[in-house]
C-alpha cells in the first residue's frame, strides 16, 4: 500500500514484532506448563516476579512495560518532536528494583534480536525507560493543534485476558491533532488469513504467527501477511441491511458496563448477544475491521466515566476505513484532543454507515424505556 506515512509505517512494523516477541516470552513464563510449574515454587515466584497489582487494583505485567519501553524508545528516536502518550507509569518500576530489571534485560534482549530496532535507540535503551516512561504519563495539554503529531501506545490491551493466555492486543496510533492518520496493530494469538466469527476471548491459535492490522486514513485498512506482502480488508456494504448486524462486545466481565442495556439494545435490533465475545477494545476494534461483527455499542452505568485515549485511537481507524462510523452514545464524534481520557465524550456506538442512526436511535430509545434518561445529553432528554 502506497501512502505518505510510509515511513512512519516502516518504522512501527519493525519496533511491534519485537513487541509481539516480548509479550509471547513473557507470556510463556505466566502460564503454567503440561509438567506442573503452576505447583512449583519457583514458578510462583516467576510469576511474582512478571506481574503486580497497581493502585487501580488492575495487573500490570512485565510484559506490558517492556513493550512500552521498547516502543517508546524507538519512536522517540525516530521522531523526536513527536508527543508520546502511553497507559503505564514509571511508579511501578520506581518502586521495584526488581521489577526494572527483569524489565530492562527483556526489553534490551529482545531489541538487541532486530537489527533496525537496535540502531533506532534500542543500544541504549535503558537509559531512556524512566524519563519516557514519566513523559508519555505525563498529563497532556487540554487542547492541541491540528497538526500536532502524537504517538499514541497500548502495550497491551486486555491484560486480564492475556495473563490467562486469551486474546490481547497491542496498539500503536498515530494521531495528528484530535485527527486518526495511522494505525498498527498486533494480535499475536489470532491466526493470519481469513477467519469466520464470532470468536471469544479463549479462542486462540497460540502457534500461529498472528495477525497485523494496519490502516492509513482513506487508503483503507489491510492485513499485514509478510514484510511485501498485504491484503486489503472488505469494506463493509454501502447499504447494509439490519438483518446483516452482528455484535462485538465484552459481556459479564466489567463492573463498569451496563450489561442489561447492551442486552437489550441486541434484542431491540434483533442481533444475537453477545456474539464475538472479547475483553479488550484493541481486539475489539480489530474484530470489528476483520468483518467477526460489525456493530458494538457500550454505555457506561455514570456519565462521568470515561474512556482512555490508548484503548481507542487509531484501533477505531480499522473500523473506519473499512465503511464504519464510530460516535458516542450523544452521536458525537470521538475527540482524542483532550490528553489521557475522552472527556467529552460518553461510550460509544459503531456500526456500518449506512445503518449507524438505526443503531444510535436503539440506544436512546432503550435507556429512556429503562429510566436511564440521566445518561443522554440534555438535548436527548425528553
Amino acid at each position: 500500500m502506497d501512502s505518505p506515512y510510509k515511513h512512519e509505517l516502516g518504522v512501527v512494523f519493525e519496533v511491534i514484532q519485537v513487541a509481539t516477541a516480548i509479550s509471547r516470552t513473557v507470556l510463556q513464563s505466566l502460564l503454567p506448563d503440561d509438567a506442573g510449574s503452576a505447583a512449583n515454587p519457583e514458578f510462583a515466584s516467576l510469576q511474582a516476579s512478571l506481574q503486580v497489582l497497581k493502585d487501580d487494583n488492575t495487573f500490570v505485567t512485565a510484559a506490558d512495560l517492556a513493550i512500552q519501553a521498547v516502543l517508546l524508545r524507538v519512536l522517540n528516536f525516530s521522531f523526536p518532536t513527536h508527543r508520546l502518550v502511553a497507559e503505564e507509569s514509571a511508579s511501578q518500576l520506581l518502586a521495584s528494583p526488581a521489577l526494572l530489571s527483569v524489565v530492562t534485560s527483556l526489553a534490551v534482549a529482545h531489541s538487541r534480536a532486530n537489527p533496525f530496532v537496535w540502531a533506532h535507540g534500542g543500544s541504549d535503551l535503558a537509559a531512556h525507560i524512566i524519563p519516557l516512561f514519566n513523559t508519555a504519563a505525563a498529563p497532556q495539554p487540554p487542547a492541541v493543534t491540528p497538526l500536532d503529531p502524537t504517538w499514541v501506545i497500548d502495550p497491551i490491551d486486555g491484560t486480564a485476558a492475556f495473563m490467562r493466555g486469551e486474546h490481547y492486543g497491542i496498539n500503536v496510533a498515530h494521531l495528528c491533532g484530535s485527527r486518526q492518520i495511522l494505525s498498527v496493530v498486533s494480535l499475536p494469538l489470532l491466526a493470519p488469513g481469513p477467519t469466520t466469527g464470532p470468536i471469544t476471548d479463549a479462542d486462540t491459535t497460540p502457534s500461529s504467527g498472528g495477525t497485523i492490522l494496519f490502516a492509513v486514513r482513506g487508503h483503507g485498512a489491510h492485513q499485514r501477511l509478510s514484510p511485501s506482502l498485504s491484503r486489503p480488508l472488505p469494506r463493509h456494504a454501502d447499504a447494509l441491511p439490519l438483518a446483516a448486524l452482528s455484535s462485538v462486545t465484552c459481556h459479564g466481565t466489567l463492573e463498569s458496563a451496563y450489561d442489561t442495556l447492551h442486552a437489550a439494545v441486541a434484542a431491540r435490533l434483533d442481533i444475537a448477544f453477545p456474539g464475538t465475545n472479547l475483553l479488550g477494545w484493541v481486539p475489539r476494534w480489530a474484530a470489528l475491521a476483520l468483518g467477526l461483527g460489525n456493530t458494538t455499542v457500550w454505555v457506561y452505568r455514570r456519565r462521568d466515566r470515561y474512556a482512555k485515549v490508548w484503548d481507542h485511537a487509531g484501533a477505531m481507524l480499522l473500523f473506519e476505513e473499512v465503511g464504519g462510523m464510530v460516535t458516542d452514545v450523544d452521536g458525537k464524534d470521538l475527540d482524542l484532543s483532550r490528553g489521557r481520557l475522552l472527556s467529552g465524550n460518553f461510550g460509544f456506538v459503531a456500526a456500518p454507515r449506512s445503518v449507524h442512526h438505526h443503531v444510535l436511535a436503539a440506544v436512546k430509545t432503550v435507556l429512556q424505556e429503562q429510566g436511564r434518561a440521566d445518561l443522554l445529553a440534555n438535548n436527548d432528554k425528553i
